[in-house]
């Protein structure tokens, strides 16, 4: 059964990878953003989910510029398969829902989807675009979706090449303190 070690194994094996066509790597992006939800005195849970949120990129074997071919990987619902062996909703459902939380902020955030990276919203596409009126009363209802909105903000601002992190080691406390 998955732990806390296989989260930073994976990271270790595969987290040089390339971030969908950003110019950070996965564990660039993944640090980035768990920093950034440190900064904002996130619970360990947010921070745990900033961290691992794209977790389902490091799972599947498709080529890091899958989108580019037209190929939306699911990295959220295979992250979420993998994270809820070890977590609860509250580092899951941020997790698992911020892709969704992509469309909606695009669908009800005026100027946000200008905001969006190349990369970003060639993914939108693939996933799914605007949320229906249906969707965004759905996305509204999970008891999680405001969280999931902060870790998108954090994800989208998590890009920076170069930017300096504390190494991932820096993070496992939260990841321990957030296992169930």
């Amino acid at each position: 059964m998955p732990n806390v070690e296989h989260c930073i194994t994976l990271f270790q094996e595969r987290g040089d990878s390339e971030y969908g066509g950003e110019a950070v790597t996965q564990r660039e992006h993944a640090l980035q953003c768990a920093l950034l939800a440190e900064q904002k005195d996130a619970s360990s849970e947010l921070i745990s989910a900033a961290l691992l949120h794209d977790i389902g990129h490091l799972l599947h074997a498709h080529p890091d510029d899958a989108p580019d071919s037209g190929l939306d990987d699911v990295h959220e619902e295979l992250g979420d398969r993998f994270l809820t062996q070890i977590f609860s909703d509250a580092v899951t459902e941020p997790a698992r829902l911020h892709v969704l939380a992509k469309r909606y902020m695009c669908t009800t955030v005026e100027g946000y989807h200008a905001k969006l990276s190349q990369p970003s919203m060639i993914s939108l596409q693939l996933q799914g675009g605007l949320m229906s009126a249906d969707e965004v009363a759905v996305f509204e209802q999970n008891l999680f979706y405001l969280d999931a909105i902060r870790l998108r903000q954090w994800d989208d601002a998590a890009k920076i090449p170069q930017q300096q992190t504390p190494p991932f080691e820096h993070f496992v406390k939260h990841l321990k303190a957030a296992a169930r």
